[in-house]
Order: structure tokens, then sequence, then C-alpha cells
């Protein structure tokens, strides 16, 4: 199997993980949803899994790997802003947490940039297409 033929399921991996990680043991994601959205955390924690369980999904199955890898991306933007509040959350951490929470800040990019690129192959008809 090719790299370009692993990427979307390794992203499709990734995201799958994600999402049972939120559906399975929200406590810790329920602590980084901003508080500026209506509703619970909790609602929020299973929603966003149940999103990555669907982009998985969809950025797996050749037919729908173009729109998923885009969702994907955009999901990836949306989900910053919790990022941030964990890092702000957790600055007065000790040293290891507090530099796990700024790392995710910066890795952002490369899923943004990893699921755009799925996106784009698939587009072309590569990756099995």
């Amino acid at each position: 199997m090719s790299r370009s033929e692993r990427s979307p399921l390794l992203l499709a991996g990734l995201l799958a993980g994600a999402g049972i990680a939120h559906v399975a043991a929200p406590r810790p994601f329920d602590t980084v949803i901003p508080r500026a959205l209506p509703g619970s955390p909790r609602a929020w924690t299973y929603a966003s899994g149940v999103a990555e369980l669907a982009l998985a999904a969809g950025v797996a199955m050749p037919r729908t790997r173009r729109a998923a890898a885009l969702a994907a991306t955009a999901f990836f933007v949306g989900v910053f802003p919790a990022n941030v509040k964990m890092a702000l959350d957790w600055r007065h951490r000790p040293a290891p947490l507090k530099a796990a929470a700024i790392g995710r800040l910066p890795l952002q990019v490369p899923l943004v940039l990893w699921a755009r690129s799925v996106a784009g192959r698939a587009g072309t008809g590569e990756a099995g297409r």
C-alpha cells in the first residue's frame, strides 16, 4: 500500500480513536469546552465524539473521502478554541501538563494540512478512488 493510500486510513484511524475517547471517557474533554458555548459541556463532548466518528467513516470510504476530509479540515479549525482554552486553563499546572497543553496548539496546523491534503488527493482520483 502506497503512502497516498495509507494517509486517509491513518487520518480515519486518528479521528476514530479521538471519537471513541470522547464517547468512552468524556470527563477530561468536558473541561476544555469553552464556557461561551450554549448547553452542557458533556453534550458538546459527545457531539464532537460522534462527529469525529462520522468523519472517520467518511474519510475511510473512497466515495465520501473528499467531502469528509474537507469537513475534517473545518472540524480541526473549529476545535482550536478548545485547545486554546485548555492551554490557558492549564498554565498553572505542573510543567509536563502545561507543555502538553501548549504543545497541542501548533499540532493543529499539521492536522488541518493533512486533512486538506487527503481531500485534495481524493479530488484527483488518487488514494482509492
